[in-house]
């Protein structure tokens, strides 16, 4: 229970359905003093006195499980050395991975419960291989996408109860009439481990902040910056470019170099990506045959799906959209889809611009 109207609800349809249910609330910071700001971050002290209060009001068992270590392992950390390694992590991937569906549900299972119940916007369908991963009811709360890590054990034991709701407005309304005190309560956003929305500055305390080059694709100098961990490939604003470029159209970041400590900036059609390829993967149940396969690939947690096809082979996924991918930055989640059913994710490693460099 993180503290939040949506699995403040999931956990009362849970008692409704008949469940043995404990209301869990995960600590994942040692910064014990933290508080919440507006609807920035979550998992604050103020978020586990919301939830306290949604437990006593449902009539269960409430518990704070202090995972603050491993949250900082392997989230954390990882977020601090992808960024260093110059390409862009999508942390609630992470902790959705390695947190709530890793870390509490092994001890949800040495406990004895069946299952994580949260109030994420997905559906589970069993099939005739197995439970799979749906897409919501509701298209713009559908949050399958970082829910694609998921496996299938990890499926097996897990419970979406608003996964088939229409829209979060009826989810607040049966918040409001079980008297719930969250009902009204903003829905979190940005990094929970960096509430005042400051990323460049967080990441220039653990990175480091150190001038360096802006290229255009030819190589010449466009401009400088003060540490290429702050930009992200597709990003527009706050390049301080001093040299404009010839046929005056504003550039965009298109390649981090962490070595060389350079960001490489081009135009907009360069952003394109003809093929995305990783070897970090995971299906969500059956894994597909190796050879070719037809998908939808998803980049971002609200991005469009589009058509491709998809190749496994030599313990690489590589996958060509029918029409070229934005601004895709390694580091990045790639979801693959059949229709509504996720079949899996890989971390991108490597991208193809669908547009020839400038020699």
């Amino acid at each position: 229970m993180s503290g939040g109207v949506d699995s403040a609800v999931a956990a009362a349809r849970a008692v409704d359905a008949g469940h043995d249910v404990v209301g869990v609330h995960l600590a994942l910071s040692r910064a014990g003093g933290t508080l919440r700001t507006g609807s920035r971050g979550c998992c604050t002290i103020e978020d586990a006195m919301d939830a306290r209060r949604a437990a006593d009001l449902l009539g269960i068992p409430f518990y704070v499980w202090d995972f603050s270590e491993r949250f900082r392992e392997d989230v954390i950390e990882d977020f601090v050395a992808e960024y260093r390694a110059g390409r862009t992590p999508n942390p609630c991937m992470r902790c959705n991975e390695k947190i709530k569906f890793a870390a509490l549900l092994e001890r949800a299972i040495e406990l004895g419960f069946d299952a994580v119940c949260t109030g994420h916007y997905a559906t589970l369908v069993d099939g005739a291989d197995g439970r799979e991963l749906h897409r919501a009811s509701d298209a713009a709360k559908d949050q399958s996408y970082v829910l694609g890590v998921l496996n299938a054990q990890q499926l097996a034991h897990t419970y979406f109860p608003l996964g088939s709701t229409p829209s979060k407005a009826i989810v607040r309304a049966e918040a409001e009439a079980r008297g719930l005190t969250v009902a009204k309560k903003p829905d979190s956003h940005d990094i929970c481990f960096i509430p005042d929305g400051d990323t460049r500055g967080w990441l220039a305390e653990r990175v480091g902040a150190e001038t360096g080059q802006i290229l255009d694709q030819g190589g010449a100098v466009v401009g400088t910056h003060e540490g290429a961990h702050a930009f992200t490939v597709g990003q527009r604003r706050g390049l301080s470019l001093g040299i404009p470029a010839a046929d005056g159209k504003p550039r965009f970041v298109l390649e981090v170099r962490p070595v060389s400590n350079t960001v490489v900036v081009g135009p907009k059609e360069a952003l394109a990506i003809a093929e995305i390829a990783g070897e970090r993967f995971s299906w969500a149940g059956v894994a597909p045959q190796h050879g070719t396969f037809s998908c939808h690939v998803q980049i971002r947690a609200h991005a469009d799906p589009v058509p491709a096809a998809a190749v496994l082979e030599r313990g690489i996924i590589t996958v060509r959209p029918d029409t070229p991918l934005d601004g895709v930055a390694p580091g990045q989640t790639a979801v693959l889809y059949d229709g509504t059913r996720v079949i899996g994710q890989f971390t991108i490693d490597r991208t193809i611009s669908a547009v020839a460099a400038p020699v």
